[in-house]
């Protein structure tokens, strides 16, 4: 992470502990349904939504409330500026999506386990020779109909303004399959700068303060306009693109 931000050390009252212990049991509960669900349903041939229904109950346990804007096209690839952890909850609630990540995550065992039920793409950036197979993977995902996200900043930012748009995680879309559409979408959070992860917090402490919190955690979802046109020609153009829909969207 490339920002630096003082949140300070987290100091929690002791309601804030009470929230975190109920929230924490009730994330634990929902994990108790939904893996075997899971399960079965995989065992049916049936459709995943089980770890999709997880995540957005998770979101729902740490306070999340949503405000979808704009229309959502099913199916699509969509490009997401990032502030939080919150925002896979929120994109899970908002789009049933699955999501494009670096393969770094891939690197812990319960991280892994839970990204794989819920179709991550994992995608490995410095492996010139892995990305067909990465563009493979990300174009069965996408002609099943699920959505999926890619975060192409990289990082989490403040919530006040974009980094940099990395247009080679996009590498494995080029040339961008026939049919797909890349939807920019914009997470605005009213308190930002309250509930970010960024600069050298420790991620345990960024999840207790949040889990702390008594007033709701507000998130609005813009789904925007989809690319078209010349917008589509390569990644790079793809990606400027994405970034300036959403820098004018929080304007």
């Amino acid at each position: 992470m490339n920002q630096t931000i003082a949140h300070g050390e987290a100091r929690i009252p002791p309601i804030g502990y009470l929230l975190i212990g109920l929230r924490l049991i009730g994330m634990l509960a929902l994990l108790l349904v939904c893996v075997p669900l899971h399960y079965l349903w995989r065992l049916f041939g049936l459709d995943r939504m089980w770890p999709r229904v997880f995540l957005a109950g998770v979101g729902m346990c740490a306070g999340l409330q949503l405000r979808r804007h704009g229309k959502r096209v099913p199916g699509a690839l969509l490009l997401s500026n990032h502030v939080s952890w919150l925002d896979i909850l929120g994109l899970s609630h908002a789009a049933n999506s699955a999501y494009v990540a670096q393969d770094g995550l891939a690197q812990f065992g319960f991280l892994k386990w839970m990204c794989s039920m819920n179709e991550t793409v994992f995608i490995a950036r410095d492996r010139r020779a892995d990305v067909a197979r990465q563009a493979q993977a990300i174009r069965a995902a996408m002609d099943h109909g699920g959505t999926l996200t890619l975060f192409p900043e990289g990082t989490t930012s403040d919530g006040t303004d974009l980094l940099p748009f990395k247009s080679s995680l996009l590498g494995a879309l080029e040339p961008l399959p026939e049919g797909a559409v890349i939807q920019p979408v914009l997470l605005s959070y009213p308190e930002a700068r309250d509930i970010c992860w960024i600069g050298d917090e420790p991620g345990l402490d960024n999840f207790k303060r949040i889990l702390a919190r008594t007033r709701p955690i507000r998130l609005n979802v813009h789904f925007l306009s989809p690319l078209s046109g010349e917008e589509l020609t390569n990644r790079k153009t793809m990606t400027a693109a994405a970034r300036e829909r959403i820098s004018q969207a929080m304007l």
